[in-house]
């Protein structure tokens, strides 16, 4: 290899490596943001214990499962999506990232039936319904609303990201030695399906 060539592939090299730092950093401040939310729900959850219980009582657990399923399905197709790029299978990786696409969105489909059918009940803030109800009730369904709604609002700049790698792969902007952008999508999404994780407890199998 020539000089130039080896410094272009050094350079390449570094560039993979700030591209990969800068990921994590940003899933940190991610992370961050959530754990404060996660915080002040343990700090309120400990506060109005007995209220929290009742009031998770009206979620949909089958809904909420269902979803946790959905979540976990897309992170393993997201990921197979990476290994079908790395190995040259450009056809079969499309088609993963798109399940992955269509499985954020059923995800979407199920959480906006779900929050209608908990709106239809009254359980929404400034509703008369909830401001009839203990404080601890009305404190549940503001962070349920807060941190699924933010949560969800993740979901779909996920769905866009994965839509540009699509759109990347086809360019072959994305090649199979040239993976670093689709594999940061891929921690993205895998990220938000951590947190949902997390929430999936919190709000649906409170004890």
């Amino acid at each position: 290899m020539s000089t130039q060539e080896h410094t272009a592939a050094a350079h390449v090299h570094r560039d993979d490596i700030g591209s990969r730092m800068g990921m994590w950093l940003f899933l940190f401040t991610e992370l961050v943001l959530f754990g404060g939310l996660f915080f002040m729900y343990s700090v309120y959850r400990y506060l109005h214990h007995q209220d929290f219980y009742i009031a998770a009582r009206s979620m949909n657990v089958f809904i909420g499962t269902t979803n946790t399923i959905i979540l976990l399905t897309s992170s393993l197709t997201i990921a197979l999506s990476i290994v079908a790029m790395q190995n040259g299978k450009k056809i079969l990786s499309l088609i993963l990232q798109g399940t992955t696409v269509i499985f954020g969105l059923v995800f979407l489909v199920n959480k906006y039936f779900e929050w209608m059918a908990e709106i239809h009940h009254g359980n929404f803030p400034g509703s008369p319904e909830l401001l009839s109800q203990p404080p601890g009730h009305i404190l549940f369904f503001g962070l349920y609303y807060v941190m699924t709604g933010l949560h969800g609002l993740h979901v779909i700049i996920g769905m866009v990201i994965i839509m540009f790698m699509m759109r990347f792969t086809m360019k072959d902007v994305i090649t199979p030695d040239q993976t670093v952008k689709l594999e940061a999508a891929g921690l993205y999404w895998h990220l938000v399906d951590i947190i949902w994780i997390f929430l999936f407890p919190l709000f649906y199998l409170i004890t």
